[in-house]
């Protein structure tokens, strides 16, 4: 006959935890989700042990109805557990971002080419050259070095016709990069030039960090385009299809914007609230997707046209963000990139 199993007197005592709803369902190894439901926190028998996979995490703090707590650096996606004396909860699934690329030093948004390739900085240390300074990684997370030379290359974009554009924020240059890695100088004179994206007319917009984003025609006229309040660090840049861009440039403050500049060069305050915002792309539908702290939490915050904000991934160290052709997010922190399965569609600007 099968044997029964007898609960203990403190099991019976304590009802088995309950998950409703992971917050939010996407995370980088090392990221702080929440769980949400019922009996998820300590009682008198023990505390709280939660598992991903196979990997136990780290609880960071834990109540009846929440629990927090940090994806194990080498979990992949599957189901959250919680275990207390009083049972094990149902499987709730989360997605963990899966790294491509490491020993890298981007400092902005990476790049996809529409095939699908990944281009991601070696940034270094201001004034200090780096043997290789734009990383080619494959979808399936080969990395081999693409162009070198570029003195603290940081920001990095596609045009219209395929090029790759590279800023050098040591220099105040741009770099266009051929097929083979071959560099050649665009623009000079840019300040400490950051960030970068092109428009569909071809014109390139570049983010000195000082105060000044420039325009630059296809005819290599530059342009003061808009003026915004100083960065700590760079600006990051995107183009939606109506020509809008969107900046972000990380101050002191803890309720920084995402600001929106027309194509007359006036500029608003987007969307305010934010911590150290970052790299930034545009859905399809128009959500803005910024590397962001909201609320005192970090990650990829995502940013409806009408104003409602959430974390979409959760993540630590997070600099940038670009939507691949291929379907996948690619994220990269300062020392890696990685591609998860969110489920949007990147807009195509041209």
């Amino acid at each position: 006959m099968p044997r029964t199993r007898i609960q203990s007197a403190h099991e019976q005592m304590t009802p088995e935890p309950r998950i409703d709803e992971v917050a939010p369902s996407a995370a980088l190894p090392l990221g702080e989700v929440e769980l949400i439901g019922a009996n998820l926190g300590p009682n008198p028998y023990g505390p709280p042990v939660v598992v991903v996979g196979t990997h136990p995490a780290q609880v960071l703090m834990s109540r009846p109805g929440r629990l927090a707590f940090r994806v194990p650096e080498n979990a992949i996606s599957g189901l959250v557990e919680v275990r207390t004396p009083g049972g094990v909860s149902n499987g709730a699934p989360l997605h963990i971002a899966r790294q491509l690329s490491s020993g890298l030093h981007p400092v902005t948004n990476p790049a996809v080419s529409r095939s699908g390739m990944i281009y991601a900085t070696i940034s270094g240390q201001r004034g200090k050259q780096t043997p290789v300074s734009v990383v080619r990684v494959s979808p399936d997370g080969r990395g081999t070095p693409f162009a070198t030379g570029i003195l603290n290359a940081t920001g990095l974009a596609f045009s219209p016709d395929g090029d790759l554009f590279v800023t050098s924020r040591a220099e105040g240059n741009v770099y266009r990069i051929d097929g083979a890695g071959e560099s050649t100088l665009y623009a000079e004179g840019m300040g400490v030039a950051t960030g970068a994206a092109f428009d569909s007319a071809g014109n390139l917009f570049v983010g000195d960090r000082s105060g000044t984003i420039f325009k630059i025609d296809s005819q290599r006229k530059i342009f003061v385009y808009a003026t915004l309040e100083p960065s700590v660090s760079a600006y990051h840049l995107a183009v939606d299809k109506e020509g809008t861009l969107f900046v972000t440039g990380p101050t002191i403050s803890s309720n920084d914007a995402i600001w929106a500049i027309n194509t007359n060069g006036e500029s608003r305050a987007w969307y305010r609230g934010l911590g150290r915002p970052q790299g930034l792309a545009i859905a399809s539908n128009g959500d803005v997707y910024v590397t962001a702290s909201l609320h005192g939490r970090r990650g990829l915050v995502r940013v409806s046209p009408g104003g409602d904000a959430s974390i979409a991934v959760a993540g630590v160290n997070l600099v940038g963000v670009a939507f691949s052709p291929l379907g996948t997010t690619v994220l990269a922190d300062n020392d890696a990139v990685y591609d998860l399965e969110l489920g949007v569609e990147g807009m195509a600007a041209f």
